[in-house]
C-alpha cells in the first residue's frame, strides 16, 4: 500500500544511512522511474478542492508527496489509498476546515509554498512548518504576492522563513510579474486566484513547468495563457481521474549513467517530457549522448514516451538564460556527465540552486571535488574541467535527495568503492533509487 511504503521510506529518514557503490562492469536493463512528483502534489491539492472524487494512479510514493497527503487530510480531505493509487474526493471550493493542528510540509518546498496559496483564500487561520531545511528556504516571494492580494501572512525573519501563520479571507486578482522564475510561486498565486475576487494575471521571466496549467485546464478552468502570461479567472473545478507519468527528474539520473558509462544501454518507460521539464534532454543531446525519445503519446494532458541511452562519448557545453529553469533540478547530475566530458562545461544563472534542501552549487562542487573532479564554484553555477577520471570517495548527501543520487552515479564510473553517507535522502523523492541502481549493475 502507498502509506506503508512510504511510511517507512520517512521512517528511514530520521537515522543517517551509508550506502557503499562499487564501479560497476555494465548497467544494462529497464526501469520505471516513480511517478512525476511535480504532477502528484498537484493532482491530490486540485482534485481535494473539486467537485467529484478523481482517481490518481502511478502517484509518487516519495516522502515529499505524502507531506502533501497528510496536509490535505489535515484540512478535511478524504483520501483513500488502493496501492499505488489515490482516491481523492474534493471538497469542492469552500469545504476545507480549519485543521487542529500545524501543518507539516516536512521538506517540501512545493507543499508549503502551494498550500500556502490555497490557505490564504480560506476562512480559518492555519500554521504551516516544516524540518529544518525547509524552514531555512525563503518565503518572501511567495509571501509579497499572496499579501498583495489581501493575505494575512506571518513569518519567522521579518516575513521569509517558515513557519508560516496564515490567517486566510477574501483575496482580489493581481497583476503580478514574478521577479524569479519559480512554478511553485506562480502555482501559490494561481490557486490563490482560483478563489479571488476578479482575475489574477502572472507574468513569468522565463518559462517554468506548466503542470498547475495544464491541470486546470482539464478540470475546467478558464485559464488563458499568451506567452509568459497566464490569467487565471475565479472557477469551481471538476475532479479528474489521472495517470501520472514517470518523473523526468528521476529518469535524469539513469540517462547520465546511460551516456556517461562505457558499457551501457538502459529504456527508461513511461516518462513524462513536458517541453517545459525536459532540458535535461536536450542539453545531454548536444552534449553527444546517444539519447532516443521513443513512442510519444499524451496521457491527462501531458505528454509520455519511452526513452533509450546508450554509453556515448560527451563534449562540454555551456548552460545559461532561459534553459536553467528547464532543468534546474538536474543541474547536480548534469554535472557528474560535465566531470567526464571532454572540454570545459560551464553553467550559469543558476543562483536558485542556493536555496534548494541544500546549497546545491557549493555541495555538488564540495562532493565531487572528493571525487578528483576539476570543479570551480561560481555566484551563480559551476565551472567543470572534464577528462577526469574518478576515484571512489567518502562522501555526504547534506540530506539532499537529488545530490545523494547524483553521487550514486558518480560513484557508477569512479574507480574504487565510493562511501555516501545520507544515503537515505533519496526517499524525498525516489524511494527506489539504490534498488534500481543495484539491478541495473552487472
Amino acid at each position: 500500500m502507498l502509506n506503508r511504503r512510504a511510511g517507512n521510506g520517512c521512517k528511514s529518514i530520521k537515522a543517517e544511512m551509508e550506502r557503499k557503490v562499487r564501479q560497476s562492469q555494465a548497467l544494462r536493463g529497464e526501469v520505471v522511474p516513480p511517478g512525476d512528483k511535480s504532477i502528484s502534489h498537484r493532482a491530490a491539492i486540485l482534485n481535494g478542492i473539486a467537485f467529484g472524487t478523481g482517481r490518481i494512479d502511478n502517484f509518487s510514493p516519495s516522502a515529499d508527496c505524502l507531506s502533501t497527503v497528510s496536509c490535505l487530510r489535515a484540512l478535511g480531505v478524504e483520501i483513500e489509498d488502493q496501492g499505488i493509487s489515490l482516491a481523492v474526493c474534493g471538497k469542492a471550493m469552500g469545504g476545507l476546515t480549519e485543521p487542529y493542528d500545524v501543518l507539516d510540509a516536512g521538506n517540501s518546498g512545493t507543499t508549503m509554498r502551494l498550500l500556502a496559496g490555497l490557505l490564504s483564500a480560506q476562512s480559518f487561520l492555519s500554521i504551516i512548518t516544516g524540518d529544518q531545511s525547509l524552514r531555512s528556504r525563503p518565503m518572501d516571494r511567495l509571501i509579497q504576492p499572496l499579501r498583495l492580494m489581501g493575505a494575512d501572512i506571518w513569518g519567522r525573519e521579518h516575513g521569509s522563513r517558515a513557519p508560516l501563520v496564515i490567517k486566510g479571507g477574501q483575496l482580489h486578482g493581481i497583476r503580478y510579474q514574478l521577479p524569479v522564475a519559480s512554478a511553485q510561486v506562480k502555482s501559490a498565486i494561481l490557486l490563490a486566484g482560483l478563489f479571488a475576487q476578479h482575475d489574477t494575471t502572472i507574468e513569468e521571466p522565463a518559462f517554468t513547468r506548466d503542470h498547475t496549467e495544464r491541470l486546470l485546464q482539464a478540470m475546467g478552468d478558464k485559464i488563458e495563457i499568451e506567452g509568459r502570461r497566464i490569467t487565471i479567472s475565479p472557477s469551481s473545478l471538476s475532479a479528474i481521474d489521472l495517470h501520472i507519468p514517470g518523473d523526468l527528474s528521476s529518469a535524469a539520473f539513469w540517462l547520465v549513467a546511460g551516456a556517461i558509462h562505457p558499457h551501457a544501454e538502459i529504456k527508461i518507460r513511461d516518462v513524462g517530457v513536458n517541453p517545459k521539464r525536459s532540458g535535461i534532454i536536450d542539453v545531454l543531446k548536444a552534449m553527444g549522448a546517444d539519447i532516443r525519445v521513443e513512442g510519444e503519446r499524451v496521457e491527462g494532458g501531458e505528454p509520455i514516451a519511452d526513452i533509450s541511452v546508450r554509453s556515448s562519448s560527451l563534449v562540454g557545453t555551456h548552460v545559461a538564460g532561459e534553459l536553467v529553469p528547464r532543468l534546474i533540478d538536474e543541474i547536480p547530475v548534469l554535472a557528474v556527465a560535465a566531470c567526464v566530458a571532454e572540454g570545459t562545461t560551464v553553467i550559469r544563472d543558476a543562483q536558485e540552486l542556493r536555496v534548494k534542501e541544500a546549497d546545491r552549487i557549493a555541495t555538488t562542487v564540495e562532493e565531487l571535488s572528493k571525487f578528483g573532479a576539476e570543479i570551480e564554484e561560481l555566484p551563480d553555477g559551476m565551472v567543470i574541467h572534464g577528462e577526469k577520471r574518478l576515484r571512489g570517495a567518502e562522501c555526504h548527501s547534506h540530506q539532499d535527495h537529488r545530490l545523494a543520487m547524483a553521487l550514486g552515479v558518480a560513484a557508477l564510473v569512479a574507480e574504487g568503492e565510493t562511501v555516501i553517507q545520507g544515503a537515505e535522502a533519496v526517499n524525498f523523492s525516489y524511494p527506489g533509487f539504490w534498488r534500481d541502481l543495484a539491478r541495473l549493475s552487472k
